[in-house]
């Protein structure tokens, strides 16, 4: 029996969900992506490059053109200048992003802090690296930092910190004193950071997004990865970038050109003509999304799930502790069946069991599935 590298890891829940949706015909709410189409413009520069045959190899960093596009976004919207030679490279995905970041920087017996909750791939590629993921949870309730506990898990061999925010799956969202606070960190122990903004773009309220881009010291220490995929609600194109200095990409580059080389070439080509055309499209996102997350909140305002609202991500916890005190894993499943809805617990994102009964809803979904969705969870 050949041992297996990651014996605690089976078929995601995303997958799982998906297909217990897909079995009981349920208004899936579970994996995250938008069920309304991309933008037309987009379709068809990619139907159009397909048809004329640009469908060989790109160059493995990705397309110059695709990555002067992507410079250009970050100077206009960020106010971050990028080398799009030595700085910026087009991955297949950002989940493969966060992957070879983490493979080209963790040597086997480097401790790596993760805050639980986290996505789930994030342990995985640490162990596969040799590394030893640490695990710090993240204040219950707000899903807040706390630096201070933190700081005390870092040890002489703590090697990176991976933040995502827009978190997923919790939809908090990091401020620019969480940042600052960070950046103190990461120079006094020596710290590299992987810091996943594949969300940039959905922040409610009047707030905004802060990079790690933005801050000189996590500028110069941080592999920061986004998607493709989440800002033009194409997930299938499974296209993304990762923006680093020049020593931290010629690594990342190492790992990237045996893992999948490159990135589809017609795909790039398409989003290059987007970009070009229509450079502020992602600044629409929020508003969309936001009018999205206030229907589907608004219409479970009687149920007896308690809630608050999401600042970031397209995905809403809700709180079932007056309905049930049952494992959210069960509940999921069972709501599923029974009431035609499907959701993912909170809890396989965390190493201990978590302290809140959490389900996410993932609400990039047409409004008359909102209205449906959350009418059907009214009977619950």
């Amino acid at each position: 029996m050949l041992p297996s590298k990651l014996p605690e890891v089976g078929t995601t829940i995303f997958s799982q969900m998906s297909a217990l949706a897909a079995t009981h015909q349920a208004l899936n709410l579970s994996q995250g992506f938008p069920d309304f189409p991309a933008p037309e413009a987009l379709r068809q520069a990619l139907a159009k490059h397909a048809l004329e045959g640009h469908n060989q190899y790109a160059p493995m960093a990705g397309l110059p053109e695709l990555r002067d596009a992507i410079a250009r976004q970050l100077a206009r919207h960020r106010n971050i200048s990028c080398n799009p030679d030595t700085e910026i490279t087009v991955l297949p995905g950002a989940t493969e992003a966060i992957y070879c970041a983490i493979t080209a920087c963790v040597m086997p017996g480097d401790e790596v802090i993760l805050l639980d909750p986290c996505y789930d791939s994030y342990r995985p590629a640490v162990l596969l690296a040799g590394g030893h993921p640490v695990h710090v949870p993240l204040s219950a309730g707000d899903f807040t930092p706390d630096w201070g506990r933190i700081e005390a898990a870092i040890s002489a061999r703590t090697t990176l910190l991976v933040i995502n925010s827009p978190h997923n799956p919790t939809g908090a969202v990091l401020t620019h004193e969480d940042l600052t606070i960070l950046s103190a960190l990461v120079v006094k122990h020596g710290l590299l950071v992987v810091s996943d903004e594949v969300y940039e773009y959905l922040v409610y309220d009047n707030h905004r997004h802060h990079s790690a881009l933005q801050f000189e010291a996590l500028r110069a220490a941080t592999f920061a990865v986004f998607s493709f995929g989440k800002t033009y609600g194409v997930t299938g194109w499974k296209t993304g970038y990762c923006v680093a200095p020049p020593a931290l990409t010629a690594e990342l580059r190492k790992i990237h050109q045996y893992v999948c080389f490159v990135a589809v070439t017609p795909v790039q080509q398409a989003l290059t003509d987007f970009m070009a055309a229509e450079p502020d499209y992602p600044l629409t996102l929020a508003a969309l999304y936001q009018h999205k997350r206030d229907l589907f909140n608004s219409a479970l305002a009687h149920s007896r799930f308690q809630l608050r609202p999401s600042a970031g991500s397209y995905f809403q916890l809700l709180d079932y502790s007056d309905i049930s005190t049952a494992a959210d894993t069960q509940l999921c499943t069972q709501w599923t069946r029974e009431f035609g809805v499907a959701s993912i617990p909170v809890s396989v994102f965390h190493q201990q069991p978590p302290t809140q009964n959490l389900l996410r809803f993932c609400f990039a979904k047409r409004d008359n599935v909102l209205e449906q969705a959350a009418e059907q969870l009214c009977r619950i």
